[in-house]
């Protein structure tokens, strides 16, 4: 592992250490984006709308430090520089697989409503008595 702000001996888990590897907004999406095939830095920016510059560069950096992205800087003209998986990487992309099966089945496709097993909720209306509650500021 890289030193990327990392806190060893301080996890409570092995959860609580692979979210500090892929915590972000962006570092699933790009581990994502290079299960297929290695990319270029632009082919990755246009892949993923809203990123900019300075967050996917900061956010590889620290895939990189980490041992989870290899960045390859080819000496041709102009530059090019590849990012693809290491073996970690591919590693992490397996274990984070069942959880994007589970964001699919309970998220994406439970958009149409709530699961079966709960009560449907029910839009307030204006002459419903609902209790307040207390404390909160």
């Amino acid at each position: 592992m890289g030193t990327t702000g990392r806190r060893p001996g301080a996890y409570v888990c092995g959860i609580d250490a692979a979210m500090d590897v892929i915590g972000g907004k962006w570092k699933v999406l790009i581990l994502w984006a290079l299960h297929e095939r290695p990319c270029r830095f632009g082919e990755l920016r246009r892949g993923l709308p809203g990123v900019t510059e300075k967050v996917l560069a900061a956010q590889l950096r620290e895939l990189e430090a980490d041992g989870i992205v290899h960045r390859e800087a080819y000496d041709e003209v102009p530059p090019r520089v590849e990012y693809s998986l290491t073996p970690r990487g591919t590693a992490l992309n397996e274990a984070l697989a069942p959880l994007g099966a589970w964001g699919r089945e309970n998220v994406v496709n439970g958009l149409s409503g709530p699961p079966a097993d709960s009560p449907a909720p029910r839009e307030v209306r204006e002459d419903d008595h609902v209790a307040l509650i207390t404390g909160a500021r």
